[in-house]
């Protein structure tokens, strides 16, 4: 198997992760931890795998005028990023959260026009509009709860601010990204979440029963840590030294579509007409938006 086809197999095991942790995830909470706890243990797992893998490749010295960008990465990129996604999956479903999440780079687009001052063509607006239209269009007229999703349109915000907050995060990070390696960025931006999360979800991540955890659970919880956080880090820079961006980027359709068939196999979720609805303006939102024009002769 060559170089490449590898890099395909490895953005396609990280979307294919992502659209598991949608059920997974929803499945722990909040029974056994609460989300803000959970993120506590996600952060800090993280932080401590990537200052052990960090040991294994040549330490970097951050520029001083670094630090404070490092910063709120951490802040939008792994504290407000998280604690939203599962805030909102506590409240909502995996099916709404996995379509929800691909409005990203709508998001993405508007802000940086905001930010960094990109232009918009006519056909982007009309993405954007049509895009941010389903993602409304699930909070305003969604299911207003289900079982073990009390508060789904507010659970559908929050995925929305989840998404802001790791659109923000991609801006600012992107400087980064040319300075330093990956895991040094990654090793700093974790155990600054540490300290951000921590204060936040203490209180919940010591109500949880260790002891008495069943085994599934724990191996639930293991796979958030190391899978979601770790591995599909890996598994995309692997994927990004053979492929361009765009092209791992596309890969984020592919994470309703794992989402939705591992949900509703497992019974953790269902399909309504609204919701496919949703997914249609939304997909149809961030082709429009994400189209290049064609050059004119």
């Amino acid at each position: 198997m060559n170089s490449r086809s590898l890099a395909l197999l490895a953005a396609t095991a990280a979307s294919t992760i992502y659209g598991i942790n949608h059920s997974i995830a929803k499945g722990i909470m909040p029974h056994f931890i609460e989300p803000y706890g959970f993120i506590v243990l996600r952060v800090s797992g993280a932080a401590l795998l990537f200052w052990i893998i960090s040991l294994a490749f040549p330490s970097e010295k951050i520029d001083p005028k670094d630090w404070k960008r490092l910063f709120f990465c951490a802040l939008f990129g792994m504290s407000i990023n998280m604690l939203m996604f599962f805030k909102g999956l506590s409240l909502s479903t995996p099916i709404n959260s996995s379509v929800i999440i691909t409005l990203s780079p709508v998001l993405l687009l508007v802000l940086s026009a905001i930010l960094i001052k990109e232009k918009i063509t006519l056909l982007k607006t009309a993405g954007i509009v049509i895009g941010l239209g389903g993602g409304l269009a699930l909070v305003l007229f969604g299911e207003k709860e289900q079982f073990n999703a009390p508060n789904i349109p507010l659970g559908n915000l929050l995925f929305i601010i989840n998404a802001t907050a790791y659109s923000i995060y991609l801006i600012l990070v992107k400087p980064l990204t040319a300075k330093y390696s990956s895991i040094t960025l990654m090793k700093w931006m974790f155990l600054f979440a540490f300290f951000i999360n921590l204060p936040i979800g203490y209180s919940e991540f010591i109500k949880v029963d260790w002891p008495q955890l069943p085994l599934d659970v724990i191996l639930k919880m293991g796979f958030v840590v190391i899978g979601t956080t770790v591995l599909t880090y890996l598994f995309n820079i692997y994927a990004l030294r053979q492929l361009k961006a765009s092209t791992i980027g596309a890969f984020i359709y592919l994470q309703p579509v794992i989402a939705v068939m591992f949900a509703v196999i497992i019974g953790a979720d269902f399909l309504t007409p609204i919701r496919i609805f949703a997914a249609i303006l939304i997909f149809a939102g961030v082709y429009m938006s994400s189209r290049k024009p064609k050059n004119l002769a």
